[in-house]
C-alpha cells in the first residue's frame, strides 16, 4: 500500500513536470509575442477588437490570487517581454522559414512589431524604415495592437533586412525604436482576398452607388447590399481585406471622389481607411455616422485629409467630450479645413491654409502700409483699455474669436510676503513649469471668448496709463498680426487700491470685421512696478468735481465723466458732452472719441494739454 501511493505520488510529479514542458515548449514554439491578437482580430468579424493586454489563461483555482499590475510594472515587464522576443529572433529568418509549424507548413510571411509605434506618424514611421532597409519592401495589412505598430512582409530575405534596422531609427526625443521580426501565418488580408469575379461584382455594386455628377460614393450599410449578398459575398468593412478591396477600386475607378459615406457599417476601427489618403487624396465630406468609433484618436489615422465636412454623430467617440467646445475643438485640430461638422456650420478657421503664411518681410515695399497698420493697432488699444478700465468688461466680447484662448501669469509665490499684493492674479495664474495637476493645467488656460471675458470679472478694477505704453509688432503675416504691449496699470478699487504694476500682454490677432482686429489668443504678464517705472506715470491730473457741470449728475454719471476725461485727456465739459452725446454708453462715447482724434476732428481747446 504504502509502494502503491509512492508509485502513484511520483507519476502526478512526472505528469505536472511533462504538462509543464509541453506548455512551456508550446509556447517557446509558436515565437512569442509581447502582445497576442484578441480573438476578435483572428476572426476579423463584427465585434470591436479590446484594447485589453493579453495575458496567458490561467486554470481557475481557489487558492489562486488574482493581481493586477500597475502601469509602471506593466510598461517594464512589456520591455522584458520585448527582450525575450529580441532573444528569441536571433534564429534568422531564412532558417525560420525553412523550419516547419505545427501544422507541418513552412512559412514565408513575417510580422514586423514596433513597439508603441502608434505615437509615431504612419508616413514617418514607414519612410524612416524603408530609408535604412537594404531592400525595398512593400508593408502589408499595416495596423495597431494597443500602443504597438504591426505590418507584415511576405519574403524572408525582406525580413532579415528588417530585423537589421532595429534600434537604428531615433525619434524627435532621440529615442531607438525597437523592430522586431516574427514567423508569421498569412495575413487575413491577404488568406481571404476576393476572387476576380467577386471583385468585378464588388466593382459593379459600388459602381450603382457612385453619383458621377457629385463625385460621391454612397456605400452605406454596404453588407446588406442586395447585390452582394445575392452572390454570398460578405463585404464587413471593418476586416482589412475588405477595406483593401473597396479602396483599390476607388483607386482605380474613382480617383476624383469628393465624398465618401460610410454611414452605418459597424465600424470600430480606422486602420484599413487609412490609406485613403494615397488612394482618394480629394475627398472633402467624409460620412462616419452611426458606427462603432469608441476612441477620438481613431480619427488621427485620418490626418491629412483635406476635409471640409464630417459627421460622426452616433458614435461612442462623441460621448468622450465634457461639452461641444471641446469636441469641435480636438476635430479642428485634425482638420482645419473643415467648415461643418455633424451637419452644423462650424466658425471659419484660424488659419485657412495647411502651408505657412508668407511672412511680410521689413522691407520698403512691404511696410508702405506700416502708418495705416499703426494707426489701426493703437486705436484696437485705445478702445480695448477704455472698455477694460471704464466700461463693462462683457463689451470686450466683440474683440475676440469665439474660439480665442488667454492665459495669465505672474512670478508672484506665495512664500514672497512681499510680493502678498499680487495674490489676486496668483490665483489664475498659469505656470506650466509649476503646476503639476493636469486638470488645474486645463481650467487655468481660458478657451472660447465667453470664458476669458467672464475670467477678467474676478480681476481688479484698474486704470492704465497709455502714456507708458511702448508697443511693438512680433510678427506679420498675410492672414496675421502679432504685437505686445509693455506698461503700467494702477489699481483703483480693493485692499491693493493705489498700487502700480507693470505688464506685458501679447496679441495675437486675425482680420476682423469692419477693418478691425479680432483677438485668437492672448497672454498676460503682471509683476509689480519698478521704482524706476512709477516715476512720470499718470502725469496727467485727476480732475475734480467742482465745475458746474457735475452739479446735476448723479455719483456713477459723476465717475464715468471723471474716468473719461483721465483716458481721454480732455476736460470734464468735453467728457459730458460726449458721455452725454452717445446715451451715457461708455464703450461707444470711447470708439467714437477715437475715430474723432485719430480724423483730427476734436479742437485743442478741447484738452488740458495740446494732444
Amino acid at each position: 500500500m504504502e509502494y502503491s501511493d509512492k508509485h502513484s505520488s511520483f507519476q502526478r510529479r512526472a505528469r505536472c513536470w511533462s504538462s509543464f514542458r509541453r506548455r512551456h515548449r508550446n509556447w517557446y514554439e509558436r515565437g512569442s509575442s509581447a502582445i497576442r491578437p484578441s480573438s476578435h482580430q483572428e476572426q476579423d468579424g463584427d465585434m470591436a477588437m479590446s484594447d485589453a493586454y493579453v495575458r496567458p489563461r490561467v486554470r481557475d483555482s481557489p487558492y489562486a490570487e488574482q493581481t493586477y499590475l500597475r502601469s509602471d510594472q506593466w510598461h517594464y515587464q512589456c520591455h522584458v517581454r520585448a527582450d525575450i522576443d529580441m532573444w528569441k529572433e536571433r534564429i534568422p529568418p531564412e532558417r525560420a522559414m525553412e523550419e516547419k509549424r505545427q501544422d507541418q507548413t513552412p512559412t514565408s510571411w513575417f510580422k514586423i512589431t514596433v513597439p508603441y509605434g502608434r505615437k509615431y506618424n504612419k508616413t514617418w514611421l514607414l519612410d524612416s524604415i524603408q530609408s535604412l532597409c537594404s531592400v525595398p519592401f512593400t508593408p502589408v495589412d499595416f495596423h495597431y495592437v494597443k500602443n504597438w505598430a504591426q505590418f507584415f512582409v511576405h519574403d524572408a530575405s525582406t525580413a532579415s533586412a528588417l530585423k537589421d534596422v532595429n534600434l537604428k531609427i531615433c525619434d524627435e526625443a532621440n529615442r531607438k525604436l525597437r523592430i522586431f521580426v516574427n514567423p508569421s501565418a498569412v495575413p487575413h488580408s491577404v488568406q481571404n482576398k476576393f476572387n476576380p469575379e467577386q471583385m468585378e461584382q464588388l466593382k459593379l455594386t459600388m459602381y450603382k452607388r457612385y453619383d458621377d455628377l457629385q463625385q460621391a460614393l454612397d456605400l452605406q450599410s454596404l453588407r446588406f447590399d442586395p447585390d452582394l449578398v445575392g452572390h454570398d459575398i460578405d463585404m464587413i468593412l471593418n476586416r482589412r481585406h475588405c477595406m483593401a478591396a473597396t479602396l483599390k477600386i476607388i483607386e482605380e475607378d474613382f480617383p476624383e471622389m469628393l465624398s465618401l459615406n460610410l454611414r452605418s457599417n459597424k465600424m470600430y476601427q480606422l486602420d484599413g481607411l487609412s490609406d485613403i489618403l494615397k488612394k482618394a487624396p480629394k475627398v472633402k465630406i467624409l460620412n462616419l455616422s452611426k458606427n462603432e468609433l469608441k476612441s477620438a484618436w481613431e480619427l488621427d489615422k485620418m490626418k491629412g485629409l483635406q476635409l471640409e465636412e464630417l459627421w460622426l454623430h452616433g458614435n461612442p467617440l462623441c460621448h468622450n467630450f465634457s461639452n461641444q467646445s471641446k469636441y469641435i475643438s480636438f476635430i479642428f485640430e485634425l482638420f482645419p479645413r473643415l467648415l461643418r461638422l455633424d451637419g452644423q456650420e462650424l466658425p471659419p478657421p484660424v488659419i485657412v491654409d495647411s502651408e505657412a503664411p508668407k511672412i511680410i518681410k521689413p522691407c520698403k515695399e512691404s511696410y508702405k502700409g506700416s502708418e495705416a497698420l499703426k494707426s489701426l493697432v493703437l486705436q484696437f488699444l485705445q478702445q480695448y483699455y477704455f472698455i477694460y478700465d471704464y466700461g463693462n468688461r462683457q463689451g470686450l466680447l466683440g474683440a475676440y474669436h469665439d474660439e480665442a484662448c488667454f492665459s495669465l501669469t505672474t512670478p508672484f509665490r506665495p512664500q514672497d510676503t512681499a510680493l502678498s499684493s499680487l495674490s489676486e492674479y496668483f490665483k489664475v495664474s498659469r505656470n506650466l513649469k509649476k503646476l503639476k495637476d493636469p486638470d488645474l493645467r486645463v481650467q487655468l488656460l481660458k478657451h472660447t471668448k465667453h470664458d476669458i471675458v467672464d475670467s477678467f470679472s474676478v480681476l481688479p478694477k484698474t486704470q492704465h496709463d497709455f502714456g507708458s505704453f511702448l508697443v511693438d509688432m512680433c510678427v506679420q503675416t498675410e492672414r496675421m498680426l502679432c504685437f505686445s504691449v509693455n506698461g503700467v496699470f494702477q489699481e483703483v478699487e480693493g485692499k491693493s487700491q493705489g498700487s502700480v504694476r507693470a505688464f506685458t500682454q501679447i496679441f495675437v490677432t486675425i482680420p476682423g470685421s469692419s477693418s478691425s482686429l479680432c483677438i485668437v489668443n492672448e497672454e498676460l504678464f503682471v509683476r509689480d512696478a519698478s521704482p524706476k517705472e512709477t516715476q512720470g506715470v499718470f502725469s496727467i491730473p485727476i480732475p475734480t468735481p467742482s465745475s458746474r457741470y457735475m452739479l446735476t449728475l448723479s455719483q456713477e454719471q459723476q465717475e464715468m465723466v471723471q474716468a473719461f476725461s483721465i483716458q481721454s485727456g480732455m476736460k470734464l465739459e468735453w467728457s459730458l458732452k460726449c458721455l452725454q452725446d452717445n446715451e451715457w454708453n461708455y464703450t461707444t462715447a470711447g470708439q467714437v472719441f477715437t475715430m474723432l482724434k485719430a480724423e483730427g476732428k476734436i479742437p485743442e481747446e478741447a484738452f488740458t494739454q495740446s494732444p
